[in-house]
C-alpha cells in the first residue's frame, strides 16, 4: 500500500507543475497591468524603470515563471498588490481554517444523508419513498447553489430570523460553540445540497446493481437477515463507484465554496478569491489557484486509496 501511495504522489507532481504553468500563463494574458497597481501613478519614468528592474518585470515570461516557482517551492507566494507588504501565504493561512471547516462539515453532511437515503431507495424501488427521494434528488441537482442560498437567507434569516444572514460568528460577541454552529448550518447545507443529490442517485443505482448479484442471493439462501445481507455483503461493493464519484466531488466543493462564501460572507479562501479577482490582485490569485490544485490532487489521492481498500481487485 505504501508503494502505491508513493507512486500516486509522484504522479501528481507533473500534474501540479502543469497547473502552475497554465495558471501563470492565464494571469499574464489577463487584461490589466499588475505593475500599474504596485506603482505610484505620479512616479517618474526613471523610477518606473528601476521598479520594473527590481521586481524582474522586464525579464522574459519563462524567467519570471521560474523565479516565481522557485520562491513558491520555499513557501513564498509574494506579497499582495492591494494590501501592500502583506504576504500572500499569510492571507491564505488566515482564511484557510474557515474554508476547511466548511468543506469538512459539508462533506460529512452529504455522506451521512445521501448514502442512507440511496440504500433505502435501492432496497424499496418504485415505492413512495423511492419516488420522494428521486424527486428531491432531481430538485437538488437542478437548483444552483446561489439560488438555494438566497432562498434560505430570505426564508430562514430575513423573514423568520432563525439563522444569521452571514459571517462566521456574531460580531463582538464572546466565543460560543453554538454561535459558530448557528452560523455554519446554512452555508454548509447549501454547499452540500447539490452533491447530496448526486451521491444519493449514484448510491441507489450502485446498490440496485449489487442487490441482483449471485453472492447476495447466496447470502440470503444461507439464512442471513436482510439487513446483514445489505450492509455487510452489499454495501462494501456498492460503495466502490460512489468512492470514485466522491473523489471527483472535491473540485466541485472548492468551486462551490467560492459562491457560497460570497453569498454568506463566510471569510474563507473562496471569498478571498472573489475579492482578489475583482481587485486584480494577481499574486493572491496565483497562490489560491495553486492551493486549490493541491486540494484537488489530495482529494483524488484519498479517493484512489479508498478505492484500493474497498476493492480487492486493485493491485498495489
Amino acid at each position: 500500500m505504501l508503494s502505491y501511495i508513493i507512486r500516486r504522489v509522484l504522479m501528481a507532481i507533473p500534474l501540479l507543475l502543469g497547473i502552475t504553468i497554465v495558471s501563470f500563463a492565464i494571469m499574464k494574458l489577463a487584461p490589466g497591468d499588475p505593475a500599474s497597481l504596485m506603482m505610484d501613478p505620479t512616479i517618474s519614468p526613471e523610477d518606473k524603470a528601476r521598479f520594473m528592474e527590481r521586481y524582474g518585470l522586464n525579464d522574459p515570461v519563462h524567467i519570471q515563471y521560474l523565479k516565481w516557482l522557485g520562491a513558491m517551492l520555499q513557501g513564498d507566494f509574494g506579497t499582495s498588490l492591494i494590501r501592500k507588504g502583506v504576504p500572500v501565504m499569510e492571507m491564505i493561512m488566515n482564511r484557510m481554517p474557515n474554508t476547511i471547516l466548511l468543506m469538512v462539515v459539508s462533506t460529512l453532511l452529504a455522506l451521512l444523508i445521501s448514502i442512507p437515503f440511496g440504500i433505502i431507495s435501492a432496497t424499496r424501488p418504485y415505492s413512495k419513498l423511492d419516488y420522494t427521494v428521486t424527486v428531491t434528488s432531481f430538485l437538488g441537482v437542478a437548483t444552483p447553489n446561489f439560488f438555494l442560498g438566497l432562498i434560505l437567507i430570505m426564508v430562514f434569516a430575513v423573514q423568520n430570523n432563525w439563522f444569521p444572514t452571514g459571517g462566521v460568528a456574531t460580531l463582538n460577541a464572546p466565543f460560543s460553540l453554538w454561535d459558530r454552529i448557528h452560523h455554519l448550518i446554512m452555508p454548509a447545507f447549501v454547499l452540500a445540497a447539490a452533491d447530496m443529490a448526486g451521491l444519493t442517485r449514484y448510491t441507489r443505482s450502485s446498490m440496485m446493481e449489487v442487490i441482483k448479484q449471485d453472492y447476495m442471493r447466496t447470502a440470503r439462501a444461507k439464512g442471513f437477515k436482510e439487513n446483514k445481507v445489505i450492509y455487510k455483503h452489499g454495501l462494501r461493493n456498492g460503495l466502490i463507484p460512489v468512492i470514485t464519484i466522491f473523489g471527483l466531488m472535491i473540485p466541485s466543493f472548492i468551486g462551490g465554496a467560492v459562491i457560497v462564501e460570497k453569498i454568506f460572507t463566510w471569510p474563507g479562501i473562496g471569498l478571498l478569491f472573489v475579492d482578489s479577482a475583482f481587485q486584480r490582485d494577481y499574486p493572491v490569485l496565483m497562490g489560491l489557484t495553486v492551493i486549490s490544485a493541491v486540494f484537488v490532487v489530495i482529494g483524488n489521492l484519498i479517493a484512489d486509496i479508498l478505492y484500493a481498500i474497498f476493492d480487492p481487485r486493485i493491485e498495489y
